[in-house]
């Protein structure tokens, strides 16, 4: 299976809308036995937390900075993070074309 930046980003609304509203922009791309790759690409603001499972972020468009229990590190292009379960985390400061993979399991 191939997935694209493209196919992902062209199912995304060009606004926030009832179903999309504002930074919470992802699609889940794929999922098997307890794994998930889920597309994100927030727009404003960035609202997320922390999840039930570990994550990897691979950062595929754009750049900004990812905070990890208050520790930021600036992400661009080409970055890969890894986050605990249950860790406190989220993107700010991103660019508007910013888009990440994320890796739930």
């Amino acid at each position: 299976m191939k997935f694209t930046i493209e196919e992902f980003i062209s199912q995304l609304p060009l606004k926030a809308d009832e179903k999309w509203k504002e930074g919470v922009w992802d699609i889940e791309a794929f999922a098997k036995d307890g794994m998930r790759v889920v597309f994100f690409a927030p727009r404003a603001t960035d609202y997320q937390t922390s999840h039930e499972d570990d994550e990897f972020y691979f950062i595929v468009r754009g750049q900004g900075h990812i905070v990890i229990e208050n520790h930021r590190f600036p992400c661009e292009n080409g970055d890969a993070f890894y986050i605990p379960a249950k860790t406190e985390h989220h993107f700010e400061g991103f660019t508007d074309n910013f888009a990440t993979w994320a890796v739930f399991f």
